[in-house]
């Protein structure tokens, strides 16, 4: 099982990841254990979001999909806005 996921970083941006450890992940994130990683100058780190998919190949997909949305996006996403990712989905945006 993976998780994919949204976090919130103090700098207002989204990080995307993915991992089949999601709170060993977080904690990584949280103490900034990889000082390459995006999020590590730009910590404390919230989770905003996340989905459990079975298999590796599935989750890398959508971990890919949802790095290629707008903000608002991934917005309507985390907030569970269906109608709002569709039409967002349309226009585009």
């Amino acid at each position: 099982m993976y998780a994919v996921y949204i976090l919130a970083c103090s700098d207002e941006s989204y990080y995307t990841g993915l991992t089949n450890d999601l709170d060993k992940r977080i904690w990584e994130h949280q103490s900034g254990f990889y000082p390459d990683c995006y999020t590590f100058k730009r910590r404390p780190v919230k989770l905003l979001w996340c989905t459990i998919i079975e298999t590796l190949e599935e989750a890398t997909a959508l971990e890919k999909q949802i790095k290629g949305w707008s903000r608002k996006k991934k917005e309507a996403l985390i907030k569970n806005d269906m109608e709002e990712l569709k039409r967002l989905a349309g226009s585009k945006k």
